[in-house]
């Protein structure tokens, strides 16, 4: 069954909200980038740009939807907080904050539009996994090295 005018507004509503979480991640990633000094500044600044260029693609695939349902891409973006806390660490905690938020939004199109619409269906558990995956990479960069904690435990 196709989703209804009603649902089709609450999904446009849901991936506008998506785009503009992901295009908080984009500034927030190269700030964070700009913000890395010492002995493994270059692989983590690698890493960090990886993350903002995933993210402007991400907008992109939310916004690309939005105008397939008919409806109009937001022109905001997403919440940026500045803590003034650029150790990695903080860094990090900050990141995997980020991503838990834009899981939880993918998670909402998801119960919106589940037996509804496979094509966003499949796009929101397909999200929902590559949010997850980042946040355990995330995880596993702030355990103490030789800890076998599992992610989501303490």
């Amino acid at each position: 069954m196709p989703l209804t005018s009603a649902e089709k507004d609450q999904a446009i509503a849901i991936l506008n909200k998506i785009m503009e979480a992901e295009l908080a991640g984009v500034v927030r990633y190269t700030h964070y980038s700009l913000m890395v000094f010492g002995f493994g500044r270059i692989p983590i600044v690698k890493w960090l740009r990886e993350q903002a260029a995933e993210g402007l693609l991400h907008a992109d695939q939310a916004g690309e939807l939005v105008t397939h349902l008919g409806g109009h891409p937001s022109l905001g973006i997403g919440d940026l907080l500045e803590t003034h806390k650029h150790d990695i660490g903080d860094i990090l905690r900050e990141s995997l904050a980020h991503e838990d938020y834009a899981r939880g939004l993918y998670e909402e199109l998801l119960g919106c539009v589940a037996d509804r619409s496979i094509m966003l269906e499949e796009y929101a558990r397909t999200m929902i996994a590559e949010e997850e995956q980042h946040a355990g990479e995330v995880d596993k960069m702030l355990r103490e090295p030789g800890t076998l904690k599992a992610f989501g435990n303490g």
